[in-house]
């Protein structure tokens, strides 16, 4: 009984969790929303928490230069999203903004981001391709784990530490440059990238954690 109750209990959760989804601007007839200068949703220049999670309509999505910040869970679960441009402007992507976009395919990142949040693109399972901006300083704990499609990445020399797990299980990521600025890698940063044949670690780097490699068994 005390089972049953506890798998009911995680199946109700779990539909209200999504019943709280929805587009906070409606897309267009081809699935866009461009977030306007003057947008009266935005809270002290950032988009607010999960303002599109579950806007399962919206294929694309322009940001204006006035968002300086996308906030936690803001377009988690939008499985129709399939690129995102992200301005110069933002300096911060909160935790699991971009989370669980299954046709994420390509991301590019403003050279005013700093950080890069806890799962903000994890689960991103279509995702191929990242580009950073020259200012991200961290890549946040399991930030792009799970994008299995992923297959290469440059980390700009402005990054200072990868945090844990933040590409765990990248089973397609084969090759990986790390920049001259990065002094510790986390654990269980690479953990399970069977196909990752080349990293190039630079000489700043200081601590590798526990497991940063493990199960890369094409290295």
């Amino acid at each position: 009984m005390g089972v049953n109750i506890l798998f009911f209990l995680l199946i109700w959760c779990n539909l209200v969790d999504k019943g709280m989804g929805g587009c906070a601007i409606e897309p267009d007839e081809n699935g866009h929303v461009t977030i306007p200068d003057d947008w009266s949703g935005l809270v002290n220049g950032a988009i607010p928490y999960r303002a599109f999670y579950l806007c399962n309509a919206l294929q694309s999505v322009t940001i204006s230069d006035s968002v300086t910040s996308i906030g936690a869970y803001s377009f988690t679960f939008c499985s129709a999203l399939q690129s995102v441009t992200i301005p110069d402007s933002v300096t911060n992507i909160g935790t699991k903004a971009f989370g669980l976009c299954s046709v994420l395919q390509s991301v590019t990142i403003g050279d005013s981001v700093t950080s890069i949040g806890i799962e903000a693109f994890s689960g991103c399972s279509a995702l191929e391709s990242v580009t950073f901006g020259d200012s991200v300083t961290s890549i946040g704990t399991s930030a792009f784990s799970r994008c299995s499609a992923l297959q290469a990445v440059t980390i700009p020399d402005s990054v200072t530490s990868i945090d844990d797990n933040a590409f765990y299980q990248c089973s397609s990521l084969h090759n990986v440059t790390i920049g001259d600025s990065v002094t510790s890698i986390g654990n269980r940063v690479f953990f399970d990238c069977d196909s990752l044949q080349s990293v190039t670690i630079p000489d700043s780097v200081t601590s590798i954690g526990h497991s940063a490699f493990r199960d890369c068994s094409a290295l």
